[in-house]
């Protein structure tokens, strides 16, 4: 096992596999120079850990904040240029009384004014989705906004936990009967910190590709791959049980969303009715089926609290057989499962019901002969 990279840990949040997972798919299944996809790409442990193994890798996710930070994994440019940003960020930092009167009163609670005012800033003037040096930057900008900032120096917030984005009016309400104020962090000075002590392990030598879509648009989005894709590892979103523009709202506001948690901002994010979680399914693998080479392996973690293992294995390989009718399509086993960590947010608001364990399910593809295809339809 080799050493973990510390790119892995810029901005933790739930639903996220292990690397380890990861490496094992990719031995098991690619080769050096293969393509390696994921059309729920997360924060990127799939496409970073295939760069890292001498693989091609690309994915998508629809939320920003994972687009962000998978995308600074797999195109983190030189440490030096990195720096050099900062440093002309800072050089330019002026504060604009009117960016801060649209806030609500968490901001106040939350940060300390001075660090307020140049988070807004950073916010304001890095462009994530157009420089690979900012796209970075707001990566690990994300991954410090927030967190038990009484235990480390590389969080900016007010206490919150780090994974999650608690609500604005229960923070302020467990704040405020704590008697817990905001620490003042220079934002500028805890980024070169931060930033350091990432690239204490060079970046990947190869570089990926990672855009902002929807995984049922992949073959739009990543025309390119046409036919090339020999490996897939995802985790798609699991049944009613997170609301991710909820969870990370506070990251979202960062990346220029709203002020406030939205809840079902993406529509799939959280399905509650096993239907149209199987339809929403169906229509992602059926979107990624072009992209696929003549032999491929799919590789699927998946779980959810309404769904027994056999109800994932009997849905999967329906929604997988249906979709992608250009494969055969073969399940290796009857699936690997394992369990799934606790939260850590208990001291912060009770965990709400989950699945405790989760299921890994390993298919192979193999392209149908034109004839067999013909007589089908």
């Amino acid at each position: 096992m080799t050493k973990r990279h510390p790119f892995h840990s810029i901005c933790p949040y739930f639903a996220m596999f292990p690397e380890q997972f990861v490496e094992q798919q990719l031995l098991s299944y690619s080769s050096p120079g293969d393509l390696v996809f994921d059309p729920f790409c997360g924060r990127g442990t799939t496409i970073f850990e295939a760069l890292l193994r001498n693989r091609r890798a690309a994915g998508s996710d629809v939320n920003p904040v994972a687009a962000c930070i998978a995308r600074a994994k797999a195109t983190a440019p030189n440490f030096s240029d990195i720096v050099t940003r900062i440093d002309e960020l800072e050089d330019k930092y002026s504060v604009k009384p009117d960016e801060q009167a649209l806030l609500t009163p968490f901001f106040y609670s939350c940060f300390e004014a001075e660090t307020l005012s140049e988070i807004i800033y950073m916010r304001s003037n890095l462009n994530w989705e157009g420089n690979d040096a900012d796209c970075f930057i707001a990566a690990v900008m994300l991954g410090i906004l927030h967190g038990e900032s009484h235990r480390s120096e590389y969080c900016l917030s007010n206490r919150m936990p780090r994974t999650i984005s608690t609500k604005p009016d229960y923070s302020v309400k467990w704040w405020g009967e704590r008697n817990l104020i905001p620490p003042r962090r220079p934002v500028f000075d805890t980024l070169r910190k931060a930033v350091a002590f990432r690239y204490r392990m060079p970046p990947a030598e190869r570089r990926g590709i990672v855009r902002l879509a929807d995984a049922r648009t992949a073959a739009s989005t990543f025309p390119e791959l046409n036919g090339q894709v020999r490996l897939v590892v995802t985790s798609p979103p699991y049944l009613d049980t997170t609301d991710y523009s909820e969870d990370q709202w506070l990251r979202l506001w960062f990346l220029g969303g709203n002020p406030r948690p939205e809840l079902r901002k993406n529509r799939d994010d959280r399905h509650t009715q096993k239907a149209l979680y199987w339809t929403f399914l169906r229509e992602a693998w059926a979107g990624l089926q072009p992209l696929l080479s003549h032999e491929a392996t799919v590789v699927i973690r998946i779980g959810g609290a309404k769904l027994s293992k056999q109800d994932l294995l009997e849905g999967v390989t329906e929604t997988l057989v249906s979709a992608l009718d250009l494969f055969e399509v073969s399940p290796l086993h009857e699936g690997v499962t394992s369990s799934i960590r606790p939260r850590e947010t208990s001291a912060f608001r009770p965990a709400p019901p989950r699945a405790n364990v989760e299921h890994d399910f390993v298919y192979t593809l193999e392209r149908k002969e034109i004839g067999s295809i013909i007589s089908a339809a």
